[in-house]
């Protein structure tokens, strides 16, 4: 009887072993991204990364053997990424949304996570609006937000940039390019800068056409003008803006989005020199072996050195490991996102000695900021300029600010 007993706990003990190894879970991860068009290079960007970070978590290994699987689907505009959200709610079963580009399209999706209780990853998107008035409890954000840029920027137009008074706007006109100009004004009037604005100028999202704008600035003559364009358009303002000689005539200060590397590899010998730029990460800043690693790694993967979205999705898809190891499981969203509050995440842009975490009230990521000037640096081809001479700003001073979020709450209830 002893053996018979014996023998059969050694049955079900294979039985669970094969069940481990054959039968464990795949935990579904569904993406949207924009994958053509201008913003298009930040969604293939993105799905590289993600491979990268997806096989090196399977490699490690979650609690019981479990997988992650990321779907891809481009998300076009606000109503349809929507609709595919909620299928991959409804058919896909997955456990979390995850990444977006446009601001407009990640603050139509938070609200679908908000309903049916599954975590958002916001991997790329920036307006401040996402972690501040539109927070909710499921939404995690794994790239800065234009907040913390444009106060970085604040301090660097007060400390670094001397004789100046007239400045100037142009972004985008819906939230990421609204709240980049607020938040800019907000920054300097805490600082105590006194300034003078002369205009401000809101194009459409890919507008084909800058020609009047320009003009219209080069009449109003700023001394410094603020950008707040992403992806191809900051490339197409710059190339028609050239001829003009507007960066002769002026400063052009582009802190969020300008000093992406697509920007400075699609501009080549094009990118004026000493125009002070900076983005969510850079391939040469920090000069550490995990970012020289990290840019090597996806160098090898895609052929071409990664743009500044790349590492929000990998840094997203580590987000989402951490937190399964920690609860044991993709199951309880509750848990995961108490696990994901003030999370510490080491990311490729973290300098030596600081790393990266999860604000537990706004789920923003908090992060060092870097602001530098375009000089020539041929090292990361098809680019002839890389940002050079940076600045770089605590991340304990440019997140949080609670004062500034009720602010943004008052205006945008307005």
């Amino acid at each position: 009887m002893k053996r018979r007993g014996l023998f059969l706990i050694v049955v079900v003990m294979l039985f669970c072993s094969f069940t481990v190894a054959y039968g464990a879970e795949t935990i579904k991860i569904g993406a949207l991204y924009t994958m053509t068009g201008r913003g298009g290079q930040y969604g293939k960007d993105s799905e590289v990364a993600i491979k990268m970070a997806v096989d090196e978590v399977n490699a490690k290994g979650l609690p019981g053997g479990a997988k992650l699987e990321v779907i891809i689907t481009d998300d076009k505009n606000p109503q349809y990424a929507v609709s595919v959200a909620k299928r991959y709610i409804s058919d896909e079963k997955v456990k979390f949304l995850f990444g977006i580009i446009s601001s407009a399209i990640g603050l139509a999706v938070t609200e679908v996570s908000k309903e049916q209780k599954v975590i958002f990853i916001g991997t790329d998107h920036a307006a401040t609006d996402l972690t501040a008035n539109k927070f909710q409890k499921y939404y995690f954000r794994s790239a800065n937000n234009t907040f913390q840029s444009m106060m970085a920027g604040a301090m660097y137009l007060k400390d670094e940039v001397k004789g100046w008074k007239k400045i100037a706007y142009i972004g985008p006109d819906y939230a990421y390019g609204r709240d980049q100009w607020m938040e800019l004004k907000w920054g300097l009037d805490k600082l105590g800068v006194k300034y003078q604005v002369v205009g401000e100028y809101w194009p459409k999202l890919y507008e084909p056409d800058y020609t009047s704008y320009i003009t219209a600035i080069m009449k109003a003559a700023p001394d410094i003008l603020v950008s707040g364009f992403w992806g191809g358009d900051t490339v197409s303002f710059i190339k028609q803006a050239k001829p003009y000689k507007l960066f002769e005539k002026m400063k052009y200060f582009h802190v969020d989005a300008g000093g992406n590397y697509e920007a400075l590899a699609a501009l080549g010998g094009d990118m004026p020199a000493g125009i002070i730029l900076s983005a969510r990460h850079h391939n040469n800043w920090p000069d550490t072996q995990a970012n020289k690693a990290y840019v090597q790694k996806f160098y090898k993967a895609a052929g071409r050195y990664p743009s500044y979205a790349a590492e929000g999705a990998y840094v997203g898809i580590h987000m989402i490991a951490e937190a399964i190891r920690k609860v044991g499981n993709a199951n309880d969203t509750e848990a995961l996102v108490k696990a994901m509050e003030g999370m510490k995440v080491q990311c490729p842009e973290d300098p030596s000695g600081f790393t990266s975490y999860i604000d537990p009230k706004t789920h923003q990521i908090v992060q060092v900021q870097a602001i530098g000037v375009t000089v020539k640096n041929a090292k990361f081809p098809p680019a002839k300029y890389m940002l050079g001479n940076l600045k770089v700003y605590p991340a304990d001073k440019l997140w949080p600010s609670f004062e500034y979020i009720d602010y943004l709450t008052k205006q945008k209830g307005k």
